[in-house]
């Protein structure tokens, strides 16, 4: 199978992870916009919705990134087709073998090297080579923020251009809920038991907040986690788990995007408590809800939303967070006119870019 002849530029995208979270919500969002450029599209892998256009096509592709298979054993049909293209892009560090093209990969942040106690020595070892090896194989690299940017020219020395493309949210999260429910008294948080993600500063302080909110409001505010607290390789083991048995703490286990985009127009309060980030969405698709974020004033949250209407608390500081969500709890500021300065389009734009000069 090769794609169409012609004078546009041919390009083989990574759609495997597409669907999912994280690497799946990039490349679905910057899908649209790439098809919509000067480019023939081949989708590698099942995109979970195809754009529509004639200069479209796509090879079913059911190989597992990351996998022994990828790295020693890709389909050669496969390889064949992408080698038909003029460029390879991938919207993550894994490169199968036998691409013969130039290759633009994405990596997003490397939080297993900077905080390595996530995934122990063999598991940071072994990510390292991943992405030292998508380094080597890479004409470039594109990246969501320029502390990810500047993480990766150190950390991993990379000699290769870094061009930071930022991301956005789904399209579903930026049409509002009709009709628009009401607010319910409900904190969220939106990720997982992994150390990075903060809970370990949440916890308590949302405990000391709602004994607080308690002697004022009859019903006190409850802390609704969405995520899971189950079958993560790297959990965060350093706070007993009998902390998330308190009264008033919630997980909502997996749940569909309507759902989450439902729990979050009727949370009074998104806390985004990370310890680090690539870039950091939960904080954007609140806003969007019309829905008050108050955020650790880790370096990539600065970046990102230094002009948006969100409220910094100190990183790691429970005492702080805690002062805040009462402060924002009682005095609510109203975010429903919020206009966001990123957008997939500008995304698709920039890794054109990025894609052009790897020719």
């Amino acid at each position: 199978m090769t794609i169409r002849g012609g004078d546009d530029l041919k390009i083989a995208v990574d759609c495997r992870m597409s669907g999912k979270s994280g690497i799946g919500s990039f490349i679905d969002g910057v899908l649209p916009y790439l098809a919509k450029r000067d480019a023939e599209l081949l989708l590698v892998g099942n995109p979970k919705s195809m754009p529509e256009g004639e200069n479209v096509c796509c090879v079913p592709c059911d190989i597992k990134p990351f996998s022994v298979k990828e790295i020693i054993a890709f389909p050669k049909s496969v390889a064949e087709t992408i080698n038909s293209c003029d460029v390879f892009f991938t919207p993550y560090c894994n490169i199968p073998c036998g691409i013969r093209v130039p290759v633009v990969c994405t990596i997003h942040d490397i939080v297993f090297l900077d905080m390595p106690s996530i995934a122990g020595k063999f598991g940071t070892f072994i990510r390292k080579i991943f992405y030292k090896r998508a380094i080597r194989l890479s004409k470039s690299v594109c990246t969501v923020s320029e502390f990810s940017k500047g993480r990766i020219l150190e950390k991993l020395g990379c000699k290769k251009p870094v061009d930071v493309v930022y991301e956005d949210i789904q399209e579903y999260f930026k049409k509002p809920i009709s009709p628009t429910p009401e607010k319910k008294d409900t904190v969220i948080f939106i990720g997982n038991i992994k150390k990075h993600k903060g809970l370990q500063t949440l916890l308590p302080a949302f405990t000391k907040f709602r004994k607080q909110i308690a002697q004022t409001e009859k019903n006190p505010p409850e802390l609704l986690i969405v995520g899971s607290r189950e079958n993560f390789r790297t959990k965060d083991t350093s706070f007993d788990d009998s902390a998330l048995e308190s009264d008033g703490i919630r997980f909502t286990g997996f749940i569909s995007d309507e759902e989450l985009h439902a729990q979050l127009t009727q949370a009074r309060l998104l806390v985004q408590p990370s310890l680090y980030e690539g870039f950091g969405l939960p904080p954007l698709q609140a806003l969007y809800c019309g829905t008050q974020a108050l955020i650790s004033d880790i370096p990539v949250f600065k970046e990102i939303y230094a002009n948006l209407p969100v409220t910094f608390f100190k990183t790691g500081d429970a005492d702080d967070l805690c002062q805040k969500m009462s402060e924002m709890w009682m005095r609510p500021q109203d975010v429903t006119e919020f206009e966001s300065p990123y957008s997939f389009e500008d995304t698709a734009d920039k890794v054109m870019g990025c894609l052009g000069r790897s020719l």
